[in-house]
C-alpha cells in the first residue's frame, strides 16, 4: 500500500489542449478516492498519468513518496481495472487471473495459491476452466477486478468499471468493491461519470469539470455544502433546484423571480446575505427540501404548478413548474396533488443554499 500525491499536475496536449489544468490533492494509504465528473472533463486523463500510460506535461506525481514522472508503468507497482474488461479471449478465467503474474517469472505454486485465494473470494472457483465468451457480464468483471487484486499492488486504478453492467449488477458489483477495499484495505483511485457510485463508494471525492477540479470533499459534506453551482447539480438525484431572482429586504428576506416571491424565513444562511439586498443571487433548493402543504397553510414559502406526478414506490416525485423555473419535490407516497393544480409548497428554511449568479459560487 501507497500514498498518492499530486503537485499541480497538468497535462497539455501538443494541439494545446488543456486537458487536466493542475491538479492538487494526496490520497492517504489505504483511502479510496472517488474521481467524478462528466464525460470528456479530465478524469480519466488524470488516472492514466497516475498509471504512466500518459505523460505528465508538468507538477509533480509521487506514489508512495517517490517521484513517478519518468518512471513507466511496470515499475509504479500499480494494477489498473480498465472500462472494456480486458480480458484474453483464448485463455480459462485461471489462466487471465495469472498471466500478468507469469510475466513477471513468479513461481507456478505461488502463482495458483494466490489465483485461488482471489477466485474463492470473488467467488469465481466454479468459473476457473472456462473462457470469458462463456462468463456473464458481472463475472466478466469479477475476473478483471481478481486480474489486479492477484498482482497484489500498492495502488488500485479502476476506470469506470461497472460503466457496461446493467442497473443490477451495478449495484451488486458497487457493495462487492467497497467490501474487498474495506478487506484489503489497498490505496484505490475509482473513476466514475455516475454520481450515485462516486457517493457510495468514495471515501473522498474529487469532483472534475472542464480539466480542472471544482471541489474535494466528503460525500456528505459535498452534498451538504457544495462550493459552487456546478457541484450542487452534479450530485445529487433528481439535481438541486435552482432559481435565480433578486433579494428584497421588506417583512422578512424574499427572493423576487420570474414566477413569483418566494419567502426566505430566518436561519444562519439567511442572515448571512444582508450585503445581497436588492441584488440578484440564486437559491439552491434540494428536493428532499420542498414539501407540499395544505392550501391555506400560512408557511408556504411558495406556489408552483404540477405538471407531472412519479410514484417511484418509496417515495413519490412531483416536477413543478415555478414560471419558467422547472423544480422537483421528493415526498412520501400518498400525496393528495392533482396535475394542474397549485401547490403550496414550504421549503427546509436551514437548508437553503445560495450562488453567486457571476461565477456560481456558493454565498456564506
Amino acid at each position: 500500500m501507497a500514498t498518492v500525491s499530486l503537485d499541480n499536475v497538468r497535462k497539455v496536449y501538443p494541439n494545446g489542449h488543456v486537458a487536466v489544468a493542475g491538479a492538487s490533492f494526496d490520497i492517504a494509504d489505504g483511502d479510496l478516492l472517488v474521481l467524478v465528473g462528466p464525460s470528456g472533463c479530465g478524469k480519466t486523463t488524470l488516472l492514466r498519468m497516475i498509471a504512466g500510460l500518459e505523460t505528465v506535461s508538468a507538477g509533480t506525481l509521487r506514489i508512495g513518496g517517490r517521484v513517478v514522472n519518468e518512471v513507466a508503468p511496470k515499475d509504479r507497482d500499480i494494477a489498473m481495472v480498465f472500462q472494456n474488461y480486458a480480458l484474453y479471449p483464448h485463455m480459462t478465467v485461471a489462466e487471465n487471473l495469472g498471466f500478468g503474474l507469469r510475466l513477471r517469472g513468479m513461481p507456478r505454486a505461488e502463482i495458483a495459491r494466490r489465483v485461488d485465494d482471489v477466485a474463492r473470494l470473488l467467488e469465481l472457483g466454479q468459473q476457473l476452466d472456462a473462457r470469458p465468451a462463456a462468463l456473464s457480464g458481472g463475472q466478466r468483471q469479477r475476473v478483471a477486478l481478481g486480474r489486479a487484486m492477484v498482482r497484489q499492488p500498492a495502488v488500485f486504478l479502476l476506470d469506470e468499471p461497472l460503466s457496461n453492467l446493467d442497473a443490477r449488477l451495478r449495484l451488486s458489483m458497487r457493495v462487492e468493491i467497497a467490501r474487498l477495499h474495506r478487506r484489503f484495505g489497498t490505496t484505490t483511485v475509482y473513476v466514475t461519470h455516475d454520481q450515485i457510485e462516486a457517493m457510495t463508494l468514495g471515501q473522498r471525492i474529487v469532483v472534475f469539470d472542464r480539466g480542472a477540479i471544482q471541489q474535494i470533499d466528503t460525500p456528505m459534506k459535498l452534498y451538504e455544502r457544495p462550493a459552487n453551482l456546478f457541484v450542487a447539480g452534479f450530485l445529487g438525484s433528481p439535481a438541486m433546484n435552482l432559481l435565480r431572482g433578486i433579494l428584497h429586504a421588506g417583512d422578512g428576506l424574499a427572493l423576487a423571480t420570474a414566477g413569483g416571491t418566494v419567502r426566505l424565513g430566518t436561519s444562519p444562511q439567511v442572515d448571512a446575505l444582508a450585503d445581497w439586498h436588492e441584488r440578484e443571487v440564486i437559491l439552491g433548493l434540494r428536493p428532499e427540501d420542498l414539501r407540499p402543504l395544505a392550501a391555506d397553510d400560512p408557511s408556504a414559502a411558495l406556489e408552483a404548478r404540477l405538471e407531472v406526478l412519479e410514484p417511484v414506490g418509496n417515495e413519490v416525485f412531483l416536477n413543478l413548474r415555478h414560471g419558467d423555473s422547472a423544480l422537483v419535490a421528493r415526498t412520501p407516497p400518498g400525496v393528495a396533488c392533482v396535475p394542474g393544480e397549485m401547490v403550496r409548497l414550504g421549503t427546509a428554511v436551514q437548508r437553503l443554499h445560495f450562488f453567486d449568479p457571476r461565477d456560481g459560487t456558493r454565498i456564506g
